[in-house]
């Protein structure tokens, strides 16, 4: 029998602008799209580390992120 013992996922997650709104509304529109993903993640309680967030020159944002597979265990992982 097998068991997880510890398990994370790594995700780069590109948060990209909308194509059909002003520019600067959909830099906002990022900006607060990026907020809520990260108060989601501590909504639901969900270990997480970002490893890079970087915005772009369109304004787009990429975020690099070590996260809580599930409800596995991170081990050593985030440290």
């Amino acid at each position: 029998m097998k068991r997880i013992k510890a398990a994370c996922i790594c995700q780069t997650l590109h948060f990209m602008l909308k194509d059909d709104v002003p520019c600067d509304y959909a830099k906002e529109l990022v900006k607060k799209e990026v907020a809520d993903y990260k108060t989601s993640l501590d909504k639901h309680k969900t270990v997480y580390k970002i490893i890079d967030e970087s915005e772009l020159d369109d304004g787009s944002v990429i975020v690099k992120i070590l996260k809580q597979y599930n409800q596995s265990p991170v081990g050593d992982y985030l440290n």
